[in-house]
């Protein structure tokens, strides 16, 4: 009997996430720009797309794919053509599950500057006169 443990799962395995995808239904021509569109209207096209990506509950995994497969085309994962060309340049790895088959979007947009990064936070600044009426409190207990 043939062993086919070795053998590759299913291909519908490597894409089912696609199924659980925002932008499955919506018309293409929201992520993928027609010929010749420039400027503001490419801008404001893909402004859109990002938006659905935004809320998509495989946003990680659409990422992942366009970075892996280096998909030239169309808005994958809230990334543009143009925003995964600086990743792939710059690298995004180390930023991806040991599988690669997910990758760390928020991470992602810092390094491209989409997202400023989250400061550390500090515990509220008390000046003297805080600290002294807290110590009266305390004492008058």
């Amino acid at each position: 009997m043939t062993n086919v443990a070795r053998l590759p799962g299913p291909i519908s395995d490597l894409w089912d996430w696609q199924r659980l995808g925002s932008c499955r239904g919506r018309d293409s021509a929201q992520f993928f720009h027609p010929d010749g569109e420039r400027g503001a209207s490419r801008g404001r096209r893909e402004a859109a797309a990002k938006t659905v990506c935004h809320s998509c509950p495989v946003r990680a995994k659409c990422a992942a794919h366009a970075l892996i497969t280096r998909e030239p085309y169309g808005v994958w994962g809230g990334f543009t053509e143009a925003e995964r060309l600086r990743l792939l340049e710059s690298g995004w790895e180390d930023l991806a599950d040991r599988g690669r088959a997910s990758v760390d979007v928020r991470r992602l947009e810092m390094r491209l500057g989409l997202r400023p990064a989250v400061p550390q936070q500090r515990p509220p600044a008390t000046n003297g006169a805080s600290r002294l009426m807290a110590t009266r409190n305390a004492a008058a207990r």
